[in-house]
């Protein structure tokens, strides 16, 4: 499931809805073939996956049904979580995991009103992050990684608060990166060079050109 899951991602970056369509199916056919180990077990069939599907879409979205209270989901889902972390599955990776917390604090009003206030937040992380970096390295790892954890989850705040996702905002830097740094080494093997004979100069002129050039 979860490697299917992760091909649909793939189709759905690159816009491809031929690819989407399989894909689709081949999440389809997940979600039916559990279905069918659970009824061989006597446990739920597909038709009860269904019903729980349509249950909990009425109860997140009253509105839509029956005329109900427009209200935001983390808002309705604190008054019955026990806990911050009550359902998050503890394997989302640390980027998402990160940003789901934050919404879940959010939905009950811990938050900021705008983006000036994560913004401010991810300068003064920055600013104790560099305090450490000034200090001797074997004294201060720990301490530094902490203030590096902090400074992170700043900048996932403020990309929520900016309606980004962090997680899809460092896929598309690290693609652009991929893009760029394949560029530096298409010029450099049409110039009969290595990346690794270059100094950082070099590298760095190389580097402009390429982005220079898109």
């Amino acid at each position: 499931m979860i490697e299917e899951t992760h091909e649909l991602d793939d189709a759905l970056r690159s816009n491809d809805a031929d690819a989407m369509r399989e894909e689709l199916g081949d999440v389809l056919l997940q979600v039916l073939f559990h279905s069918v180990l659970a009824e061989e077990a006597g446990d739920f069939d597909a038709h009860d996956v269904a019903g729980c599907l349509i249950e909990k879409m009425k109860r997140r979205h009253p509105h839509l049904y029956g005329g109900g209270t427009k209200e935001r989901w983390e808002t309705m889902k604190a008054r019955t979580r026990g806990s911050l972390t009550e359902g998050l599955p503890s394997g989302l990776p640390a980027l998402h995991r990160a940003q789901r917390l934050q919404d879940r604090a959010a939905g009950v009003g811990f938050d900021w009103p705008d983006v000036e206030g994560p913004a401010h937040k991810v300068e003064e992380e920055l600013a104790e992050v560099r305090e450490q970096l000034a200090r001797p390295r074997e004294d201060a790892r720990e301490a530094l990684e902490a203030e590096l954890g902090d400074l992170l989850f700043a900048v996932v705040n403020l990309c929520r608060r900016a309606n980004v996702h962090a997680a899809v905002a460092l896929d598309r830097a690290n693609e652009k990166f991929v893009r760029r740094f394949e560029g530096m080494e298409r010029l450099a093997a049409e110039r009969h060079v290595t990346l690794s004979s270059l100094d950082a100069a070099g590298l760095d002129a190389l580097w402009n050109e390429v982005k220079g050039a898109e």
